[in-house]
């Protein structure tokens, strides 16, 4: 008798636990579920079978990708399909276009709008470009990728042009005069209409193109397994994603080493045999891609200085968004929207930044500020922090004006070498581990490594970078954060498919709209990069760095005017 009524005693008190396990796991559930919530949670088999976001974590599953796996508030959801609706890009009117029907830029051209005319400094220059097939013929459609400066060699001055594509094989390109002299007028196709449709198609279809690689240790023993945002198949699976921005990363688990044996991060490599026969052809370096476009009269206008002008009044506008934002004039950028102090010595750098902590987050472009600065003040010493090369963190001290110059580089995906997993940090995270106040300098880019990535990836990242930005500006309002926006680069028939300017173009675009409105200050190093002479790169020449210092520090010690 005793026995069953012991046997009863366990029975209620296991039911007693399991209620309390279903009580936890439905208020877990209501915790991260309210009345805005945006279904987001399910995924989609081939069988159109639904399962949900817990189902994910198992070792076997059906194909999937870890952006889809959001639950937007629906403010969240209506900004991003304000974001994608923004750069959405004209398609031409038929599914395929051959070839020969494609742009070409040889036969295109463009004519200056009344090259005679009579022009002074800040007046405005009309371009009219004419886009023709490789058969000769107008195109009737739009979507080509172009790329404009004027530009005086002589003076060693430059600025870029705003594009309109008028959706009839013609665009428009307006340019600001803001020199006197010989100004000439530069126009690129970047990519035909025709190659942005590939583009497009790669983005969304084939983010598996970059592939990424962890080793896993224990012991002698040792495996590589393949890692990205997505991963297809129904291999067991690592789930590394990051608990507090929830930033998705997986790698297929290893066969016989645990999940937490992984060691470091790398960069795999790229696929090959991406595109077809015909869509190769849109993909030629000294056929279209970042190809002159020449005139078919006049490609230069005289332009006469503006009387009884005060010249640095005009160099200010108080509009932050004035395009272009700035202009080089003897190699020297003149911003528009700042007072731009010029550090020409090692001294004014030190006096700026004396008493400060600068954290540099992001790719190997704002690791280049962080070579700069080292290498330019001689009291700046790198502290050995035994990192790879190239990849870091790093630390540079001056003991005697106390200085704190440091970088990091950003989270998952990174096409870097060799990073160990300890130093794998997301910038939302370490932003909220920074105290901040008026001697705090934070500068981030972030944009060159989501390029082979559908764009939503990137805006769940500039989301979380942009709610830990908020939150660290509202405890320490004088801390100062500033963004270096992407930068044109040199391109190839390969490069194009990875990292082309026209993806790093629409994250720009992005990323300046997501951080608009917020007490943020931008470098803008896209303008920089295509205002100026040099060849494009991505890691631009030190001059243009230079000028990016100059930009920035000039936010860290602005000009009492």
């Amino acid at each position: 008798m005793w026995r069953d009524s012991f046997r009863l005693q366990i029975f209620c008190l296991l039911m007693a636990v399991l209620a309390i396990v279903v009580l936890v796991h439905n208020f877990f559930q209501l915790e991260h579920l309210d009345d805005d919530a945006v279904s987001g949670s399910n995924w989609i088999t081939e069988n159109n079978v639904q399962h949900s976001l817990s189902q994910t974590t198992k070792t076997s599953r059906k194909p999937y990708c870890g952006y889809k796996q959001q639950v937007l508030s629906k403010r969240e959801q209506a900004e991003q399909e304000s974001l994608l609706a923004a750069i959405q890009w004209p398609k031409p009117p038929d599914g395929k276009i051959a070839f020969m029907q494609s742009t070409d830029p040889a036969h295109s051209d463009f004519v200056i709008v009344k090259p005679r005319g009579f022009f002074k400094v800040g007046d405005q220059l009309e371009v009219l470009v004419r886009m023709k097939n490789f058969q000769g013929k107008p195109k009737k459609y739009g979507g080509d990728y172009l790329q404009a400066r004027i530009h005086s060699p002589l003076l060693k001055a430059g600025a870029t042009g705003k594009i309109v594509d008028c959706h009839d094989g013609l665009y428009k390109v307006f340019f600001t005069l803001l020199w006197p002299g010989e100004v000439k007028v530069s126009v690129s196709l970047v990519h035909p209409s025709e190659a942005i449709q590939v583009l497009l198609r790669l983005r969304e279809e084939r983010p598996d193109r970059v592939y990424f690689k962890s080793s896993f240790k224990s012991g002698r023993y040792s495996e590589t397994t393949e890692c990205n945002v997505c991963l297809p198949g129904d291999l067991p699976v690592c789930n590394f994603t990051d608990l507090y921005t929830g930033e998705p990363w997986f790698c297929y688990k290893p066969r016989k080493l645990s999940c937490a044996s992984r060691i470091s991060h790398a960069k795999g490599g790229y696929q090959k045999g991406l595109l077809t026969q015909g869509e190769s052809l849109f993909f030629q370096s000294d056929v279209n891609i970042k190809r002159p476009i020449l005139s078919s009269g006049p490609d230069s206008v005289m332009v006469k200085p503006k009387a009884f002008t005060d010249s640095s009044s005009m160099d200010r506008a108080e509009d932050p968004t004035v395009s272009p934002s700035g202009y080089y004039y003897e190699d020297q950028w003149r911003s528009r929207t700042q007072w731009i102090h010029h550090f020409n010595k090692s001294d004014d750098i030190t006096k700026c930044l004396q008493g400060k902590v600068v954290h540099l987050f992001g790719d190997s472009t704002i690791r280049q500020w962080f070579e700069y600065l080292t290498e330019f003040v001689p009291d700046l010493v790198e502290f050995n922090l035994g990192s790879p090369k190239n990849v870091g963190p790093f630390m540079s001290v001056d003991l005697k004006h106390n200085i704190l110059l440091k970088f990091r580089c950003h989270g998952p995906p990174i096409r870097f070498s060799t990073v160990f997993s300890s130093e794998l940090r997301y910038i939302a995270n370490e932003l909220n581990g920074i105290v901040g106040g008026r001697n705090t300098v934070v500068a981030i880019t972030i944009w060159s490594h989501f390029s082979t990535f559908p764009v939503e990836v990137y805006i769940q990242r500039l989301r979380n970078i942009r709610r830990s930005v908020i939150q660290l500006l509202d405890r320490s309002p004088k801390t100062l954060v500033v963004i270096r926006t992407a930068n044109v680069q040199e391109l190839g028939p390969e490069v194009s498919l990875f990292n082309s300017d026209w993806y790093s173009f629409q994250l720009d675009s992005i990323m300046r709209k997501m951080f608009s409105g917020i007490a943020v200050h931008f470098v803008d190093a896209w303008e920089m990069s295509l205002a100026h002479y040099l060849p494009h790169n991505l890691h631009p020449k030190e001059v243009i760095v230079k000028n990016q210092i100059d930009v920035f520090l000039s936010y860290v010690c602005p000009l009492q005017t």
